[in-house]
């Protein structure tokens, strides 16, 4: 790859998937796909691994670990890679990826499938806030936008044949290869990454206090997505002491100002928590509302979460290459008003309306976030002090995580008071909650610059 610089008019002209930029851009697709994929796949078989393993009882803690472990990642790598280049950071995640996959793919019992996933999500931590870095040093600002394309396409094909293929690995090789058929082509991508542009500042350093922190967030998180299911003793007061923890340490480990909407660098990273949490806070709930009140399979269902993924990655199209998309904070702005907008009109499908019009609102929402998303992503790197690219983008996904654990977890506790007499009413409520968080995020987004 050749090291001449790039000006910014032939940033615009060069493609991703050709030249300088090819290897680079296809490794990080593969691994943003793996991702993608795993995290569905995991979905798709965990009914099988509890019961091969006994251990449904422990069903959340499956989805709760690697959250969990990922907070104290972020962390620990932004610095890290701000200091040594990303490079180390995408050796040591693909690493630590690869073993987790292989303990919860050879677990004998579901502790230790446990420690396979949370080591996984370690691993997927540090990847998660190296490529960022890597995006930063790869492509010039002109091309970001169109990086953040790529990764969000990574997402769209698992959402379509993901969980089928998970299911046919699982029916006929058993649900272990689902885990133990990865690492090879993980390999893959690293080789294709491990190459790219790396340069360290040796300026990043980790606060005394941030480990410790984050150590407190993380177990607040795992508590609170535990706690949430009210399936423990005493879960009311176990959910109040993890939502403290959260609140109290969430702050101590991102930008001063984050969940208070102070100009610039802050109200950006704010400004995505809320549009992620509004998102997946609706999102739970598309598929109950559709098959309980429209009567629609969960297969039918499920391909609304299809059309929602979809229109995501054509709005973050949009995002990038739209000219009268150009301005980055009107488009922000624009992706979370058609967001909140998007989720009020698919609260429409607990009534009678035709069903056409909350699809449309579902359609809608996806490519709000697709749009803000992505540029979002881009603002961080671009507002980012020179050399602190790494710890900009851990507070940006460390802030993705622990607002929507709150808002999933404090989502379930309200879904539980309806189950039993009123699923549809409880369900709406929540999506609607989800509309106005979607609009709050238009506070933070007006102070972007």
């Amino acid at each position: 790859m050749s090291d001449r610089p790039v000006t910014d008019l032939q940033a615009r002209r060069a493609s991703l998937w050709t030249g300088r930029y090819l290897r680079t851009t296809v490794g990080v697709f593969a691994l943003a796909f793996m991702f993608a994929f795993e995290y569905l796949a995991v979905a798709t078989v965990m009914p099988d691994v509890a019961r091969a393993l006994d251990g449904l009882s422990l069903y959340a803690v499956a989805f709760a670990a690697p959250m969990a472990t990922s907070v104290i990642a972020f962390t620990v790598v932004g610095p890290w890679s701000d200091r040594r280049g990303p490079r180390p950071a995408v050796d040591a995640g693909v690493v630590v990826f690869g073993i987790g996959l292989l303990v919860a793919g050879l677990a004998p019992s579901m502790p230790v499938f446990l420690v396979g996933r949370a080591v996984q999500g370690f691993g997927m931590g540090v990847l998660g806030v190296a490529m960022y870095v890597v995006v930063a040093q790869a492509y010039p600002p002109a091309l970001r936008a169109r990086a953040f394309t790529v990764l969000t396409g990574a997402w769209v094909l698992p959402a379509l044949i993901g969980p089928a293929i998970a299911a046919s690995v699982a029916d006929v090789f058993g649900w272990r290869w689902v885990f133990l058929g990865v690492p090879v082509i993980i390999a893959a991508a690293w080789w294709l990454v491990h190459d790219a542009p790396s340069s360290a500042s040796g300026e990043g350093t980790r606060r005394p206090g941030d480990l410790p922190w984050a150590i407190v967030a993380a177990a607040g998180v795992l508590l609170v997505s535990l706690a949430g299911q009210r399936h423990l003793p005493w879960w009311p007061v176990l959910l109040a002491a993890a939502g403290i923890a959260v609140v109290v340490a969430g702050p101590r480990l991102l930008p001063r100002g984050t969940w208070t909407g102070r100009r610039g660098l802050p109200s950006v990273i704010g400004a995505r928590g809320l549009i992620g949490a509004a998102f997946a806070g609706a999102e739970a709930y598309v598929p109950l509302l559709l098959t309980l009140h429209r009567g629609l399979t969960l297969t039918q269902a499920g391909w609304a979460l299809t059309a929602g993924a979809t229109t995501w990655f054509v709005g973050s199209w949009l995002a990038a290459n739209w000219r009268p998309l150009s301005d980055e904070v009107r488009r922000v702005r624009i992706g979370g008003g058609a967001l909140a907008a998007g989720i009020a009109l698919f609260a429409t499908a607990a009534s009678d309306v035709p069903l056409v019009i909350p699809m449309v609102g579902w359609a809608l929402a996806g490519a709000g976030i697709g749009m803000a998303f992505s540029t979002l992503s881009v603002l961080t790197l671009a507002q980012a002090p020179a050399g602190e690219e790494g710890r900009a983008s851990s507070a940006l996904q460390l802030n993705d995580a622990l607002v929507q654990a709150l808002v999933l977890a404090g989502g379930s506790v309200v879904f539980a008071g309806f189950a039993a007499s009123a699923p549809v009413t409880g369900a709406t409520i929540l999506v609607v909650a989800a509309a106005g968080l979607g609009a709050l995020s238009l506070v933070p987004a007006s102070r972007l610059r």
